[in-house]
């Protein structure tokens, strides 16, 4: 299993970035968290298997018509066991 907080920067607000998330999430069964920033970035906290983070990461470069994603800043971390993906607010 692998754990990593995510920084997806750009126009990533008001595009429903988090719900689609969410959805992507729940489809690779990655466990975790998403939230907006202040900043206009989204912050995701994501846990799964090392392949399912992989196809997440790419997801959120890739993956949401609506967003414009500059950047993806991906932090490996050890910690934290998560039940299911939620949309912080």
């Amino acid at each position: 299993m692998a754990t990593v907080n995510l920084i997806v920067k750009g126009k990533v607000q008001g595009v429903f970035f988090r719900a689609e998330a969410k959805d992507a999430a729940d489809k690779l069964g990655i466990t975790g968290w998403v939230k907006n920033h202040e900043d206009g970035n989204v912050e995701i906290m994501a846990k799964g298997s090392q392949q399912a983070i992989s196809e997440f990461i790419e997801w959120c470069k890739n993956g949401e018509k609506k967003a414009t994603v500059t950047d993806v800043l991906v932090t490996p971390l050890h910690l934290d066991d998560f039940d299911a993906f939620e949309i912080i607010r």
